[in-house]
């Protein structure tokens, strides 16, 4: 009798997109994580291997759908722009995210981000930042070997990755660009490339009305131009009719001479 081998089956394992949870538990807290995942886009538009994405899951082991979180914005070093459901690690040269932005809101709990700082610490965050812009309260913890260091001091700290500037007001947090610019809201950013437009419109149509000047000017140039041209050639018809009337006084011998 001869025996029958059965394919060992492989189990497909299936690694959630959302966990059903809301990205954001206030307006506030959403307006946050929309400013600094935005303005870290345009800061980085140009490499073209460094992935920024916001509220997506992070998955950092292969066959564990179990282990993951879903910072608030994370930026990777070291990887392609482009779509992703998730971030699979393994997938991804095994590069985990260098700086993770976490917005705090009431609804956070205190063993919630126990266990995101663990998370974070144990697969390889360099830089966390935590941000409650309730009580405008700024932290960040930067990696030392295998563990996290408080950031003593955060007003003006500079991140080491990103290059940004943080600046605690009495009011808020600025956060200014390696350029001077600081981060703005997708409605300041608007605005503000409004008033370019129209600085732009009003250059334009300057350079139109000097234009407009300098072809006014060259015309009456031009006319004036035409004027002496056509003095010149009535007075050279004058000459040469008043020499064409000597040369006939001189013929009836008239001495033109004494005239």
């Amino acid at each position: 009798m001869v025996q029958q081998v059965t394919p060992e089956t492989t189990i497909e394992v299936i690694y959630p997109e959302s966990d059903g949870q809301p990205m954001a538990d206030n307006t506030e807290q959403f307006a946050w994580i929309v400013k600094i995942k935005e303005n870290l886009e345009i800061l980085f538009a140009s490499p073209a291997d460094v992935f920024i994405a916001g509220d997506l899951f992070w998955y950092p082991i292969q066959g564990n759908p179990n282990i993951k979180q879903a910072p608030d914005t994370m930026v990777v070093f070291g990887r392609p722009k482009g779509k992703r459901s998730s971030y699979l690690q393994w997938n991804e040269d095994n590069i985990p995210p260098q700086v993770v932005f976490e917005i705090l809101s009431p609804g956070n709990t205190l063993k919630e981000m126990a266990k995101k700082l663990q998370f974070y610490q144990r697969y390889g965050v360099e830089e966390y930042y935590i941000y409650d812009p309730d009580k405008n309260d700024l932290n960040g913890l930067l990696r030392s070997g295998d563990s996290f260091e408080v950031i003593e001091e955060m007003n003006g700290w500079v991140s080491p990755r990103l290059g940004i500037r943080f600046i605690l007001t009495p009011d808020t947090l600025e956060i200014v660009s390696p350029t001077g610019q600081k981060f703005l809201s997708p409605g300041e950013i608007d605005q503000l490339r409004e008033q370019e437009r129209q600085r732009a419109e009003r250059e334009r149509q300057a350079k139109e009305a000097a234009l407009q000047e300098l072809e006014a000017a060259s015309q009456e140039l031009e006319a004036a131009s035409q004027e002496k041209e056509a003095a010149l050639q009535e007075l050279e018809k004058e000459r040469d009719r008043y020499q064409e009337l000597l040369a006939k006084l001189k013929q009836k011998g008239i001495d033109t001479d004494n005239l």
